[in-house]
């Protein structure tokens, strides 16, 4: 079993800024890819960002170039920069990882789930 635990979330305003954390039990986690995902009620899960063993990173369309996925191998954990905050972010932001060193169109392949932070965004 691989442990993934996520920190960071809170309540805000519309317009700032959070970063949310996430550590794993699984060393090496430069060998995998990662990502993060959101839902909120009666809403389907959504991916949002994933990086690869390479670090190479994609996000959604939805939060291109107000979020940014990132990693610090040596500490096993992955990072979600979210800028610019809007009240449509609010969710349960979930970190997920995959047994494959590739990430895949679609955000799909991931194995390991954390039991998420809650992100409230108000106006």
């Amino acid at each position: 079993q691989v442990q993934l635990v996520e920190s960071g979330g809170g309540s805000v305003q519309a317009g700032e800024s959070l970063k949310l954390s996430c550590q794993g039990s699984r060393n090496n986690y430069r060998g995998y890819c990662m990502g993060w995902f959101r839902q909120s009620p009666g809403q389907e899960r959504e991916g949002i960002a994933q990086i690869d063993k390479y670090g190479s990173a994609t996000v959604a369309d939805s939060v291109k170039g107000r979020f940014t996925i990132s990693k610090d191998n040596a500490k096993n954990t992955i990072y979600l920069q979210m800028n610019t905050l809007k009240p449509e972010d609010t969710a349960m932001y979930y970190c997920a990882a995959s047994d494959d060193g590739y990430c895949y169109a679609g955000f799909v392949k991931f194995t390991y789930w954390g039991q998420g932070t809650q992100v409230t965004v108000s106006s």
